[in-house]
């Protein structure tokens, strides 16, 4: 499918639905990628336009879904039908995200619970790359990740920025249910399951910490753009902060 509107730099439009479109940034899951992906959605949801009703980031797309209805009747919105008229909005807005610089995060540490009953991979994986599972869980963690989206479950989170080493495939029949917590690895990318669902990742460990509560006001615990590293626990570390 070839772009219907091209925004130089940064990003094309296509047509998604009559209530939808997406905004490609490019192909590349990178941390540049990232932030331009999250820094504009940081920016429409703070200067909307009439008819916007919610953006849903991904890698490298995000997609804005908006009434049709208030979109054709804003006059303030110049072009002949709706797809013009947010197209044009966003070339408006564009300039501005070009102008922002990322900004730092502090980074989150997700205490995580190696190996055993919590990890049930980890031997496997340690065997795969010809390492020790100490060796295995000093990799791990002591890269500092970025959560580069939100997707799967509610509140699951794809973290890059895991050393190259540890890259293994996904398991050849997923497990019919993952504990809540699980920390996995799935090819290049490690990730922690918030709750408890099927899945095909390796299983390296598991954090004590909620990573998804729908009573909380921001009821998923790490969002697009977080840094995040992992700190080793005990059994007893975890089963006490559980408690």
């Amino acid at each position: 499918m070839q772009p219907l509107t091209d925004i130089k730099p940064g990003f094309s439009i296509y047509y998604l639905s009559e209530h939808a479109i997406t905004l490609e940034f490019g192909h590349d899951i990178s941390e540049d990628m990232l932030w331009q992906v999250s820094n504009f959605n940081t920016l429409i949801n703070q200067v909307p336009f009439a008819g916007f009703i919610t953006s849903v980031p991904a890698y490298s797309t995000l997609s804005i879904f908006y009434d049709p209805i208030q979109v054709i009747k804003a006059e303030e919105l110049p072009g002949q039908d709706c797809f013009d008229k947010v197209s044009n909005y966003l070339r408006q807005l564009k300039s501005y995200s070009d102008t922002e610089s990322p900004s730092s995060n502090d980074v989150i540490i997700i205490p995580t619970c190696y190996g055993g009953k919590y990890g049930e991979d980890l031997d496997e994986v340690a065997a795969l790359h010809q390492l020790s599972a100490d060796e295995v869980i000093k990799l791990h963690s002591e890269a500092i990740y970025k959560v580069y989206m939100i997707g799967f479950v509610p509140g699951f989170a794809y973290l890059g920025g895991m050393s190259a080493q540890l890259a293994t495939p996904r398991k050849p029949t997923p497990r019919k249910t993952i504990p809540p917590g699980s920390v996995g690895i799935a090819g290049q990318q490690t990730g922690i399951y918030p709750l408890a669902t099927p899945g095909g990742w390796q299983l390296i460990g598991r954090t004590p910490l909620p990573l998804f509560d729908a009573t909380r006001t921001q009821p998923a615990f790490l969002k697009a753009g977080d840094q995040v590293t992992f700190t080793p626990i005990d059994p007893y570390q975890f089963e006490h902060y559980r408690h």
